[in-house]
């Protein structure tokens, strides 16, 4: 893997850290507006976009693009591109919590106690979200270098 495409995806999960941070502190106060969705899977309802840069993020960013970003343009369409990515994190994570709900649901949550059949269920069912997550990313990442570039 290219430096330019490892930091693009640091930077995208930065961006994710950030926003999930926003997301904790909506989620945490949830109760207090009267929210009891017994279904949730404790990521609240929806991904919260936060896409101002952090110390980290910023560092990131200078070493993808050192001389800046060329105009507005430009980035606004990395904005759109960290966007995309963080709505889509977040559907995976909800797809992880809830196939973890759902199997834990049906097979208890003592992975000691499970049999040969069901633990390689409950592995194989976390590889495939783990290997949907990998390639989103790795997709975003090459979506986020040439987002600087489209015009």
């Amino acid at each position: 893997m290219s430096a330019g495409l490892d930091a693009a995806r640091a930077f995208l999960e930065e961006a994710v850290y950030r926003s999930r941070a926003r997301q904790a502190a909506s989620t945490a106060l949830a109760p207090l507006a009267g929210s009891s969705d017994a279904r949730r899977c404790g990521l609240g309802e929806k991904a919260a976009l936060e896409l101002d840069l952090g110390p980290r993020g910023a560092e990131l960013f200078l070493e993808l693009w050192p001389a800046g970003l060329p105009d507005d343009a430009a980035l606004e369409r990395v904005r759109a591109a960290m966007a995309a990515w963080i709505a889509r994190q977040d559907a995976l994570d909800r797809k992880r919590n809830h196939f973890l709900r759902d199997f834990r649901g049906a097979h208890g949550y003592d992975r000691a106690a499970y049999g040969p059949a069901e633990a390689r269920a409950f592995e194989e069912g976390l590889a495939a979200v783990n290997a949907e997550v990998e390639a989103g990313l790795a997709a975003a990442a090459s979506l986020l270098l040439g987002a600087a570039r489209d015009r």
